[in-house]
């Protein structure tokens, strides 16, 4: 079983920056491709960015285009999400799913393992 954990979540100020980090506990990230996603109060979890295995392609929502940049480390213990800019729209749970890619990878669809979630909250 898949055990992921996020890091990094913080409070920051608008137009501050984050780098979030995911992690497998007891195995790596190989063969997985591996997303963010975010929910905000009252609302429904969204998909940020997305990596495939090899780290060669990657995916991102509109509102993440610009701003947020997602990588894995060679040696695939850690896929982290690099914030910038942030605003106060950006305040949520922020969760990394790993599994394979479906559709365009920001769908929940297709991931099997999922992480407990770091809070980022973008405040002045």
């Amino acid at each position: 079983q898949l055990k992921l954990a996020e890091a990094g979540g913080d409070i920051v100020q608008p137009g501050g920056s984050l780098k979030l980090s995911c992690v497998a506990a007891e195995y790596t990230l190989a063969g997985r491709t591996v997303a963010w996603f975010r929910q905000a109060p009252g609302k429904e979890r969204e998909g940020i960015a997305c990596i495939d295995q090899s780290g060669g392609i990657t995916n991102y929502a509109s509102f993440a285009k610009g701003r947020f940049t997602i990588s894995r480390r060679g040696d695939q213990t850690a896929v982290h999400l690099q914030m910038n800019d942030l605003s106060p729209d950006d305040t949520a749970v922020y969760y990394c799913a790993a599994g394979e890619w479906d559709g365009d990878g920001l769908g929940s669809r297709g991931y099997d393992y999922w992480g407990q979630g770091t809070q980022v909250t973008v405040s002045s």
